[in-house]
């Protein structure tokens, strides 16, 4: 059974509310750190959402285990090789934030090993051999997440 991306990062963010609730960590500085998170979360969704605009403009399929007609490297993708899990982990730093609690942020790097052995991983193997040489090429110009 595959899972969605998007499933890891609200799974983390469910689990640190839900430590929160039985031990609070509050983060503090507020309204500071709610509008900060504001700003990040915002900066994580437009991300996500160039990525998703992109796939969708060369209809190309947005689903992690669904073969691909073409590898995506304009746009969003000259940045990042996987441009919508890394705004989903911006999302996330930003959503950290506007929680107020440290649990969240203390599993975020549990959700983005989780992301990158169980989705980014299996994504690279799989373009390697649809693409060859031109996605390795593709990999030593631009970075996987920012």
């Amino acid at each position: 059974m595959r899972i969605p991306p998007p499933l890891y990062y609200a799974a983390g963010l469910a689990a640190g509310v839900l430590l929160d609730q039985a031990v609070a960590l509050p983060i503090g500085a507020r309204p500071a750190t709610l509008v900060a998170g504001g700003v990040i979360a915002v900066a994580g969704l437009a991300l996500t959402s160039a990525g998703v605009a992109t796939v969708v403009r060369h209809r190309t399929t947005l689903v992690p285990h669904h073969p691909v007609g073409t590898l995506l490297t304009g746009g969003v993708y000259r940045l990042s090789r996987n441009p919508m899990y890394a705004g989903l982990a911006v999302l996330y730093l930003g959503l950290t934030l506007m929680i107020g609690s440290w649990w969240p942020a203390v599993l975020g790097p549990l959700v983005i090993m989780a992301v990158h052995r169980l989705v980014i991983r299996p994504e690279e193997r799989y373009l390697t051999r649809r693409f060859g040489r031109t996605y390795t090429d593709y990999q030593r110009r631009v970075r996987r997440w920012l």
